[in-house]
């Protein structure tokens, strides 16, 4: 059986989500600096919008890390977490683009306007373009502070990929890097696919990574 048909076992590593582990660029600084204000927002409704992958909840860690709150996936929103909230003054939804039950969200977010409390939420898409079904719920859309994830740059693009391929006991040299960086997608989901297919294909061939392996990777 030759090397890379052989099974991968696959090792876990640690992720950070602290301040120092967050590299920011053009794309994603306004946010950071945004969260950092706290209280002192023009709203109490905050919307963080950006594409899997793109740091939506390492933002949300730092923000509970340094002003606490209560975290929930919208998968997660019951009739008991409308009880949860009640202590708490931040309170944060994660994934409001998926699946969601609009009149408890409703519900929760009237909750959380007359207990003048602070609710932040995260989605792939800007949460006005999100299509509720619910009038009164579209309508609330409005109030959100609208803050989106651009896509990454080259700065971005290149701290990524070394930090998360460093975190896999990957090291790439300079301008093998700024090789990738000229060619690979602009998409946080190309990116980290990309970081994958690296660490798998290191695993199999058990050899440092080259232009021909990196071209192979990239498709090219």
């Amino acid at each position: 059986m030759r090397d890379e048909d052989q099974q991968i076992i696959k090792f876990h590593y640690e992720k950070n989500f602290d301040d120092n582990d967050f590299f920011t660029s053009k794309a994603n600084k306004h946010i950071l600096s945004f969260i950092n204000l706290w209280p002192k927002w023009e709203k109490k409704f905050v919307n963080i919008s950006g594409e899997k992958f793109s740091g939506k909840s390492h933002l949300i860690n730092i923000f509970m890390k340094k002003f606490d709150g209560i975290k929930f996936d919208v998968s997660e929103i019951n009739n008991n977490s409308l009880k949860k909230i009640k202590i708490y003054q931040n309170v944060i939804i994660e994934n409001i683009d998926k699946n969601i039950d609009e009149k408890l969200f409703y519900t929760l977010i009237n909750i959380i306007d007359q207990d003048n409390k602070y609710l932040i939420t995260t989605s792939l898409n800007s949460i006005v373009d999100i299509n509720f079904q619910l009038a009164d719920l579209k309508s609330r859309t409005k109030n959100f502070i609208l803050q989106r994830i651009e896509k990454p740059d080259d700065e971005l693009i290149f701290a990524l990929i070394i930090k998360n391929l460093s975190d896999r006991q990957i090291f790439l040299d300079k301008k093998l890097v700024n090789y990738i960086i000229k060619r690979i997608d602009r998409s946080y989901s190309k990116i980290f696919e990309f970081i994958y297919k690296i660490d798998e294909m290191s695993l199999k061939k058990k050899k440092s990574i080259n232009f021909k392996i990196i071209k192979d990777v990239l498709g090219e």
